[in-house]
């Protein structure tokens, strides 16, 4: 006999402290970004419900940390941004920086262009669908990814998206080094300059950010 068990009912992370504090004066764009990730993250196969308990935290705010690697008036190209990360969180506390989201799934790139980016009125976003390859602009500053794939596949994916001298910055997690010298044969061919792990948001948020970040030649 088969026992009938309640599905999971799995509730949204309520705002940390550590979110004010990361958005200041944006934080209502990031609470309505929130919003709209409750709200359609599951429907549209966006962030698992398993997700929103730690959706500020290991979503939002992870994301938003890397925004201090970037300067303002720059490019950036965010690839396979999905549900808008990194894109989104750094689009809303860099308003002076252009971001670029790159994604291939119809339904994910249509969400980011017709809901998200009107919605919170952001006007230094773009979105394109489509692989990194079929990317149209190939001037990119700074490259982003969070969660595509390893580090060696990721830079011959991001490399030729970046300007000569630009950076790679790949959201990385507790096998960062490794990944780094499993890519170090590649420098010479991919023309990088160097390698180096940053952690970023260590003075606000409890679980900074690792970022592999890649200088060009």
């Amino acid at each position: 006999m088969t026992e009938n068990r309640e599905p999971e009912h799995f509730v949204p992370e309520a705002e940390p402290a550590e979110a004010l504090a990361v958005f200041g004066q944006q934080i209502d764009q990031a609470r309505a970004f929130f919003d709209l990730l409750v709200r359609d993250g599951d429907l549209l196969g966006l962030v698992g419900p398993r997700e929103l308990p730690k959706l500020w935290s290991r979503h939002i705010l992870n994301s938003a940390a890397v925004a201090e690697l970037v300067e303002p008036g720059q490019l950036v190209a965010d690839v396979g941004s999905g549900a808008g990360f990194p894109g989104i969180p750094m689009a809303i506390l860099k308003p002076d920086t252009q971001f670029v989201l790159i994604e291939p799934m119809e339904r994910r790139a249509n969400w980011l262009a017709d809901v998200v980016v009107p919605g919170l009125g952001l006007k230094n976003v773009e979105v394109l669908r489509g692989r990194a390859e079929e990317a149209p602009l190939r001037n990119y500053d700074v490259v982003t990814a969070r969660a595509v794939s390893a580090l060696p596949k990721l830079l011959r994916m991001l490399v030729p998206l970046a300007v000569a001298g630009g950076q790679i910055l790949a959201l990385k997690g507790s096998k960062a080094q490794d990944e780094i010298d499993e890519s170090k044969p590649l420098a010479k061919k991919l023309k990088l300059d160097t390698f180096e792990i940053v952690t970023v948001g260590q003075n606000l948020l409890s679980d900074p950010t690792t970022v592999v970040r890649v200088r060009l030649l």
